[in-house]
């Protein structure tokens, strides 16, 4: 690990790499802002820089925000004993999607030099020892909301990468992870019929990104029954008299990192055939064609990137950008809207990317997991 030192200039040195790099990323012009994400793309250096921050974030045990519910004093304990996988980055779902993107990096570059680092942290921490106490966590009373759903939804996203990762080693931690994945499926069969109404403001509770991850996971794995199930809620809640005109004009929220309207858009596009979901997109973003409207379309400014809060921001320009990726891609080549909306993309990505690595732990803990996501062509 290194001395306290040692590990503060390693940061510092992967915060320095990434902004570097990033900010050396070509910036388009209006003619080619179409193709400009493809110039944004990850390198074995970048990915490197991204690696050490997670690195340096997985065994980062305070400051910490539990999200403890505790039944009796015999539960009052550190994070590192409640979560012994993933006690690290700040939070729970942080964390979680922090071991993603190492997994989906170590995936994409396998001689990278962080590479032994991060299997070693990997097999450290998402032993079956380790996940199985994350397992009885998720089944003690009072936990049945638990990161429901935005850390279940990224759990079951960093399952679907252990299983795909080619390194011999993953085979092992997507074996580990299974009691855990267990619960966080019987969760969502015990919560969704009886969730009414969508949740549908654009921070962790967001059903949308919760039903999204879930149902790529479930077709990953073969999953047939908890797909069918995702579909199902998804087309109770978005479809019928449901599908109408998203208030658009209201966004964003001021701490919001995902956009209510966009998620939506991008659960539908993987549940409706594109026939079907180029009519339900004009309904539901029908102005969308004119590149209205503008709050939606035009990356969102981040005024003070140490406010833990306000940084959420910059997570929506990430998480925009790659909604609006996912939705180009499901419109036919010759729907104006696809530029549009991967013009839209590359802005938002630009707007937030050079600023990954801001020496603010508020933001630096979570955000390059959502870079990766959005530079690695996301799901």
């Amino acid at each position: 690990m290194g001395t306290v030192k040692e590990r503060k200039m390693k940061r510092i040195a992967a915060a320095v790499t990434v902004c570097l790099l990033i900010s050396a990323m070509p910036v388009a012009a209006d003619e080619d802002r179409v193709e400009c994400l493809e110039k944004y793309a990850l390198t074995e250096e970048t990915a490197s820089g991204f690696a050490r921050i997670a690195l340096h974030c997985v065994h980062r045990e305070f400051p910490n925000k539990t999200g403890h519910v505790m039944n009796d004093s015999s539960e009052v304990a550190p994070p590192a004993v409640l979560h012994p996988a993933f006690y690290g980055c700040f939070d729970w779902h942080s964390s979680v999607h922090g071991h993603w993107m190492l997994v989906r990096l170590l995936g994409l570059f396998p001689e990278m030099p962080e590479a032994p680092e991060i299997r070693k942290a990997l097999d450290e921490n998402l032993s079956a020892e380790n996940l199985l106490v994350e397992a009885e966590y998720f089944r003690q009373k009072s936990r049945a909301s638990f990161e429901r759903t935005y850390g279940w939804a990224w759990l079951l996203k960093l399952a679907e990468e252990t299983g795909r990762c080619p390194d011999p080693a993953a085979k092992q931690w997507e074996k580990n992870l299974q009691p855990l994945v267990d619960v966080i499926i019987g969760n969502y069969f015990e919560f969704l019929p009886k969730q009414t109404y969508p949740i549908k403001r654009g921070v962790h509770p967001n059903t949308a990104f919760g039903l999204s991850f879930a149902l790529d996971y479930a077709r990953a794995t073969g999953r047939i029954e908890l797909a069918r199930l995702i579909i199902d809620t998804g087309k109770g809640y978005f479809f019928g008299c449901a599908a109408v005109e998203c208030p658009a004009y209201w966004e964003p929220d001021g701490d919001d990192f995902f956009s209510p309207c966009l998620m939506v858009a991008d659960l539908v596009r993987r549940i409706l055939p594109q026939d079907k979901y180029v009519k339900w997109l004009g309904k539901f973003l029908p102005q969308l064609g004119y590149g209205l409207p503008e709050s939606l379309l035009e990356p969102v400014e981040v005024s003070d990137r140490s406010d833990p809060k306000i940084v959420h921001l910059d997570g929506l320009n990430l998480t925009r950008a790659w909604c609006m990726r996912g939705i180009a891609a499901a419109l036919p080549d010759d729907d104006p809207r696809r530029e549009i909306l991967e013009k839209s993309a590359c802005l938002h990505a630009g707007a937030t990317l050079q600023h990954i690595a801001s020496g603010n732990y508020e933001g630096e803990h979570w955000l390059a997991s959502f870079a990766v996501f959005l530079l690695a062509g996301g799901e």
